[in-house]
């Protein structure tokens, strides 16, 4: 059975790696980069790319993102990118920085290399391109055709963004085991219309093992700006492993999960990576799995302040009838809910997220983690 799996050509992590940007480009035999910055780091991030660039002789060519993807500024950036000519485009920023640049370069059938400035999702790796319409909801989905180039990981700049960012990459990554042994089980497919092969089972595995290994001891690293070999670990588990994994292993409940969070409107405001928490710990329940699972999971939300309630999200007090069969209906309208084994039935899936709340609710208020 045909098996496919993709991955960038180029992967570089570590303190100060943004200074070998410009080397990298010149090994790669690009002439006429043009960076797009997501204006939020332009102080901090921009004169460290410019000067590694100025270094191997390259002109300086930016285009400013808005901060917002959605239809009309993507065509904006492609219009302004274009005009330059570039051969590669480099994107420097967030997520949402991050797909417009992947955007730029499809249009233009260019490369693309990605320099992320926060861990707040695993965007970098990937070749989706995500674009939302004005209320932020996704109402697009494009695709490179191949992985970005190369991805460089600067853990300087990284930790040095608000911990919550990081937090919501942790949020993000901790699904992808869930989801991609989900795929495997249901004979669903990945990003690449196949199912996952047994590497993409392997490297989603690693993660989630990473994680629960050290991100309650890394989240208190990180908020002291700290660089260990742990925070290292973890944010190449959180960007590089997550991508690889969702992208060749597959999607299923706890990203179906952000369709019916979204659904109602004052509970989709958070994170990305904020959401799919949920969702994992919902799939987690869904799953029936042992006590000890669920503690350990629950645990690494509570530490990081990731959600585990509806609370969190701003609904307080008992959920409504009405709008828990709105977010049920649009989790099972999600074709990645389909993804799970046995089917995932309208039942089931209200009495995890019932559940889930009251074991959310109950860790939160009392400072613990004992499901017991």
């Amino acid at each position: 059975m045909l098996k496919v799996m993709g991955f960038p050509s180029r992967y570089i992590q570590g303190p100060g790696a943004l200074k070998q940007t410009g080397q990298l480009l010149s090994e790669l035999g690009f002439k006429r980069p043009v960076l797009l910055c997501d204006e939020t780091v332009r102080k901090v991030a921009l004169p460290i790319l410019l000067e590694s660039l100025d270094q191997f002789g390259y002109e300086p060519r930016v285009v400013a993102f808005p901060g917002e993807i959605t239809l009309e500024t993507v065509a904006d950036c492609n219009q302004k990118v274009a005009s330059h000519q570039p051969d590669v485009v480099v994107g420097l920023g967030g997520g949402k920085a991050v797909d417009a640049a992947k955007a730029a370069a499809a249009h233009l059938d260019v490369s693309v290399v990605i320099a992320p400035t926060v861990a707040s999702n695993d965007a970098p790796t990937s070749r989706l391109i995500v674009i939302n319409d004005k209320n932020r909801t996704p109402v697009q989905i494009d695709f490179l055709k191949l992985n970005p180039t190369a991805i460089v990981v600067d853990t300087d700049i990284i930790v040095n963004a608000p911990v919550r960012f990081f937090a919501a990459g942790i949020g993000d990554a901790i699904s992808k085991s869930l989801e991609a042994n989900q795929c495997a089980a249901s004979g669903g497919v990945n990003f690449f219309g196949t199912l996952p092969s047994a590497t993409a089972i392997m490297l989603s595995d690693q993660c989630y093992n990473v994680i629960l290994k050290h991100a309650v001891t890394v989240y208190d690293t990180v908020k002291r700006r700290e660089i260990t070999p742990e925070v290292e670990e973890l944010v190449e588990a959180t960007v590089l492993l997550s991508g690889l994994g969702f992208e060749s292993g597959g999607l299923s409940l706890a990203h179906a999960l952000i369709r019916g969070i979204t659904a109602i409107p004052s509970m989709g405001k958070m994170l990305h990576g904020e959401m799919v928490a949920f969702g994992a710990l919902v799939q987690t329940v869904v799953e029936n799995r042992q006590q000890q699972e669920l503690e350990q999971l629950m645990g690494v939300l509570v530490h990081t302040k990731l959600p585990t309630c509806f609370a969190d999200f701003g609904y307080e007090g008992d959920m409504r009838a009405a709008d828990l069969d709105r977010i049920v209906s649009a989790t099972l309208a999600h074709t990645y809910a389909a993804n799970m084994t046995p089917p995932l039935t309208e039942a089931r899936l209200r009495n995890a997220l019932i559940k889930t709340n009251k074991l959310g609710m109950s860790a939160r208020d009392h400072n613990t983690v004992s499901l017991g």
